[in-house]
C-alpha cells in the first residue's frame, strides 16, 4: 500500500515578542507579525531558517510602530491593540481577527490555514524569437531557448473563511464585469483589458494586501476560499482594518503612498483616436473644438509618430511631425495640452534599441527594455527627455505597459486559467518569476522620477494600461484597454472601473464607445457595429458611454474603426446625438470645481473619487452587488443608462420605454439632479431617461459647486453653489495654481463652504461672498 507521510505539526510550540514583533514557532515554520500601526499587521510566514530581505517597492511604510499587547493563554495567543485583536489558535496556528468591540472580521481555515510548496525556478537563456504583428503592436514569441536553474521559491496559499453576507471588492480590473467577488475566481496577472493589483477589500471594513509581485489567484467557491501566489520567498501580506471600506483605502495609502494630484486640466475632456497622422490634423482638431465651443483640454497622439519603420523609437518623424516645438506651441496657444504615446519596446536596429542593447539593458528576448533595472530606467528617461519632452510635451501615454499579452496573438481566446499559465510562461522568458507583475510599476517610475528630476513646474501625467501596488505615487491614469463596442461590454466596464478604484488607485478611464467598433477575425475585435457612426444604434450606445465618461475621474474618448470627435456623430437631419454629446461635455466642465476638490481629497485625505455603493452603505445589503451605480465624490450617485431605448442592434427604431430603474440607498434622502425631485432612500424608483440625460442623484444635505462653462479648464472658476437642502451641509473647496508641485509645499487653500439649515445661510471660511441657489 502507499505510504502516507505524516505532515508536520502546525501547533505553536513557542512565541516571543522581540522589538515589537511577535514571532510564533511551530514544527512547520515560523510566523512573524509586525504591528505596522495599531490597525495594520504585516504577517509573514516561512519554512526556512530566516526571513527574506528582498526589496519590494510597493509598500513604503515598513517600520513597525503599532502598540500591541501579548496575552499568552492556554489554548490561544492574543495580540491586541486599541483597534484590533489577532487571536492565534495554538493547536492549529489559525489566525482570527476581531475589532476592538470583539466583532469577528476574518478567520483562516482551521484545518489548513496556510501552505507553502517549494519549487525550482528556471530562467530562459539564449532565447530564439520570431516577430509577429498584432492589433496590439509588434510582439516577439520565443520559439527556443535554454532553461537555466535560478534558485528556489514557494507557491503560497492562504486559506480563509469569509462571513455569510460579506462582500469583497478590488484585486484590480476584471473585464468580466464582476462587482462583489464572492463566489468568483480571479486570475491576477497583467494584460490588455486586465490590471492586477493584489488588494482585497471587505464590506466588513478590513482589507488584505498581498505583498507579492508574482501572479495571484483569488478563489471563493466549492474548491475553497483562498489567495494563492505563484512565486514568492515566503507568504507575506498585510491585514488592514479601517472600520469601513473607505478606511481600508486610507490604510492602503498609508502603507503604499499618496496618490499624486494630477494637474487641473487633466480633469477636462481628452480627445484621442487611432490615430492622428500629423501635427496639422491635431491642430485642426483642436481648432474645431474651439470653433464649436466644445470643451477640450488635451489632444492625444496615438502610436506611430516615430520615424517610419522604427517601431517605438522615441523621436518624431521628420515629415509628418516636423517642427515639434513650434507645433506643440500652437496647440498650447489654443489652450490645449498635448499627450504623446510612447512604448517600452523599441524594435531591433533603432537607435534607442541599439543603446539599450549595447549596455545590456534589454531583457533576454530583446523585445522590451528592462524597467526593473535602475540603469535602464535612466537611459529610457534620457531618451524621452532629449528627443521628446524637450519639445514641450505635457503628458505621456505609456501604452503596452504589461508589456506582453500572449492571448493577443490568437484568433480563439483561451479560457482564463490557460491564459494565466500562458502569461506566466511568456513573462518568465523575460523576467524573474518572483516579479512577473512588477514591470508596470517600474515603467511608470521611469517617467515619474525622470520628469520630476527635470522640472517641478509641470505635474506628471501618465496614461497607462497596467498598474501594481503603490503605483498611485507615480501620477498614473489607468485605462481599461482595447475593448469592443457592445452594450454588454459597456455594462461590464462600469464594474471593472469600480473594482479597480476599490483597489486603492483613484484615476481610471476607458475608451468611450469601445476601441473596436467593427466585427473582425480575432477574438478581441468583436464590435457590434460595422457601419460605425452611420449606424444610429452605435450612436445611441456612444452617447450613453460618453455620458458615463463625463462622470469618471478622467474623461477621454479613443478608438479605431471610426472617428471619435463629437462632430463625427453629427447629422443635420437628426441632431439628437450630437446635441447630447455636447450637453454632457458642457456638464463635465461645470463640475470641474467639484471634481478637482474630490481629486485633492484623494491626495490629502486618501479618499476615492469613484467607489462602489458598498463603500459607504455596507449595512444596506441591497447595494453589495449593484454593478451599474456608484458614488462620484462625496455627494453624487451616478446611474448610467446601460440598455438601448431607441434603436435595436439592426438600427431599427424600438418601442422600448425610456425609463431606468434605480436603487436609492438607505441612510439618505436623494435629489434627482435633473429634476430636483427629492426621494426617500431604501427604495427602487423608475425615472425618465431621455437620450440627453444621465441619471444622477445628490445626497440631501450637500453643496455642489457649479462653474460657468468655459471650453477649457482655467485656474479661476466663476462658481455658483447649489445647496441641496434639508440638513446642515459643508463642502471643502480646493484651489491651487492648477499645475506644478507647489501643493506639496503648502501652496493651496481649502475653503469650507457651510450651509445652515436653520438660518438658511451659506458662508465661506475665508469670508468671501458666495453666489448660491437653494434646491
Amino acid at each position: 500500500m502507499l505510504y502516507a507521510a505524516r505532515p508536520k505539526s502546525r501547533a505553536i510550540t513557542d512565541c516571543k515578542l522581540e522589538n515589537g514583533y511577535l514571532y510564533l514557532y511551530s514544527e512547520t515554520g515560523t510566523h512573524r507579525i509586525a504591528p505596522i500601526t495599531d490597525s495594520i499587521l504585516r504577517v509573514t510566514y516561512t519554512e526556512r531558517s530566516t526571513f527574506s530581505d528582498r526589496n519590494k517597492p510597493g509598500v513604503i511604510l515598513k517600520e513597525a510602530s503599532g502598540e500591541f499587547r501579548l496575552v499568552d493563554g492556554k489554548e490561544s495567543i492574543l495580540f491586541k491593540s486599541d483597534s484590533i485583536t489577532l487571536e492565534i489558535d495554538k493547536k492549529t496556528s489559525a489566525f482570527s481577527y476581531f475589532n476592538v468591540e470583539g466583532r469577528h472580521l476574518l478567520s483562516e481555515n482551521e484545518k489548513e490555514p496556510r501552505t507553502l510548496d517549494e519549487f525550482t525556478v528556471y530562467k530562459t537563456g539564449e532565447a530564439v524569437t520570431e516577430t509577429i504583428k498584432t492589433a496590439d503592436g509588434e510582439k516577439k514569441v520565443v520559439t527556443a531557448g535554454k532553461q537555466i536553474e535560478n534558485g528556489r521559491l514557494y507557491h503560497t496559499k492562504l486559506n480563509l473563511n469569509f462571513a455569510e453576507g460579506e462582500a469583497l471588492y478590488g484585486l484590480g480590473q476584471h473585464e468580466e464585469g464582476f462587482m462583489n467577488l464572492r463566489g468568483k475566481t480571479i486570475y491576477s496577472y497583467q494584460a490588455n483589458r486586465k490590471i492586477a493589483i493584489p488588494m482585497l477589500v471587505s464590506s466588513m471594513g478590513y482589507g488584505i494586501l498581498s505583498d507579492t509581485y508574482s501572479p495571484l489567484i483569488f478563489n471563493d467557491n466549492e474548491y475553497g476560499s483562498y489567495i494563492y501566489t505563484e512565486a514568492d520567498d515566503e507568504l507575506d501580506f498585510y491585514f488592514i482594518y479601517g472600520e469601513t471600506p473607505d478606511g481600508v483605502i486610507k490604510g492602503y495609502r498609508q502603507l503604499t503612498g499618496k496618490a499624486s494630484l494630477l494637474p487641473k486640466w487633466a480633469f477636462g475632456y481628452m480627445q484621442s483616436q487611432e490615430r492622428y497622422e500629423n501635427f496639422g490634423e491635431l491642430i485642426d482638431t483642436v481648432s474645431q473644438f474651439r470653433k464649436r465651443n466644445i470643451g477640450l483640454d488635451c489632444i492625444i497622439q496615438d502610436w506611430c509618430s516615430w520615424p517610419d519603420g522604427q517601431w517605438g523609437q522615441k523621436e518624431f518623424d521628420s515629415v509628418s511631425y516636423a517642427n515639434p516645438t513650434e507645433n506643440i506651441a500652437k496647440i498650447h496657444e489654443l489652450n490645449a495640452k498635448f499627450m504623446l504615446s510612447i512604448w517600452p519596446n523599441p524594435s531591433g536596429g533603432t537607435p534607442d534599441f541599439n543603446e539599450f542593447n549595447e549596455k545590456g539593458l534589454m531583457v533576454e528576448t530583446k523585445d522590451v527594455y528592462d524597467a526593473n533595472n535602475p540603469e535602464a530606467r535612466k537611459v529610457y528617461w534620457k531618451q524621452v527627455n532629449d528627443k521628446l519632452f524637450c519639445h514641450g510635451i505635457d503628458a505621456w501615454w505609456c501604452d503596452n505597459s504589461e508589456p506582453y499579452s500572449p492571448e493577443w496573438n490568437l484568433v480563439i481566446r483561451h479560457e482564463e486559467g490557460r491564459a494565466y499559465e500562458d502569461y506566466i510562461h511568456t513573462a518568465s522568458d523575460r523576467f524573474d518569476k518572483w516579479c512577473l507583475n512588477l514591470f508596470p510599476f517600474n515603467h511608470s517610475k521611469t517617467l515619474y522620477e525622470g520628469q520630476r528630476s527635470v522640472t517641478n513646474d509641470k505635474r506628471v501625467v501618465n496614461l497607462t494600461r497596467c498598474a501594481y501596488t503603490g503605483q498611485q505615487r507615480h501620477s498614473c491614469i489607468l485605462w481599461s484597454g482595447d475593448t469592443a463596442a457592445s452594450w454588454d461590454t459597456y455594462r461590464r466596464q462600469i464594474a471593472a472601473g469600480l473594482n479597480f478604484c476599490a483597489s486603492g488607485l483613484p484615476y481610471w478611464t476607458m475608451d468611450i464607445g469601445g476601441f473596436f467598433v467593427k466585427n473582425s477575425v480575432n477574438w478581441y475585435w468583436k464590435g457590434d457595429y460595422d457601419n460605425t457612426v452611420n449606424d444610429p444604434a452605435y450612436k445611441e450606445l456612444y452617447v450613453r458611454w460618453f455620458q458615463w465618461g463625463a462622470f469618471l475621474p478622467i474623461f477621454r474618448a479613443h478608438g479605431t474603426d471610426c472617428r471619435r470627435e463629437p462632430w463625427a456623430f453629427e447629422d443635420k437631419s437628426d441632431m439628437r446625438f450630437y446635441d447630447a454629446l455636447v450637453k454632457a461635455n458642457h456638464l463635465r466642465y461645470t463640475l470641474i470645481p467639484y471634481i478637482y476638490s474630490a481629486a485633492a481629497s484623494a491626495y490629502f485625505n486618501d479618499d476615492s473619487i469613484i467607489k462602489p455603493l458598498a463603500f459607504e452603505y455596507s449595512s444596506d445589503e441591497n447595494v453589495l452587488d449593484i454593478k451599474d451605480q456608484y458614488l462620484f465624490g462625496d455627494s453624487m450617485m451616478v446611474c448610467p443608462v446601460t440598455r438601448p431605448m431607441y434603436y435595436d442592434l439592426s438600427g431599427a427604431i424600438t418601442d422600448a420605454d425610456c425609463t431606468q430603474r434605480v436603487y436609492l440607498p438607505k441612510g439618505n434622502r436623494w435629489y434627482d439632479m435633473n429634476t430636483n425631485t427629492l426621494y426617500d432612500g431604501g427604495q427602487y424608483i423608475n425615472i425618465e431617461t431621455p437620450l440627453d440625460t444621465i441619471p444622477v442623484f445628490i445626497k440631501e444635505g450637500s453643496i455642489i459647486p457649479f462653474a460657468e462653462f468655459k471650453p477649457y479648464v482655467s485656474a479661476d472658476d466663476e462658481i455658483t453653489f447649489k445647496v441641496y437642502h434639508g440638513k446642515d451641509a459643508e463642502f471643502m473647496l480646493y484651489e491651487d495654481a492648477g499645475d506644478g508641485y507647489g501643493y506639496e509645499n503648502g501652496e493651496y487653500s481649502f475653503t469650507t463652504v457651510a450651509w445652515s439649515q436653520d438660518d438658511k445661510t451659506l458662508t465661506a471660511s475665508d469670508g468671501r461672498k458666495l453666489r448660491f441657489e437653494v434646491v
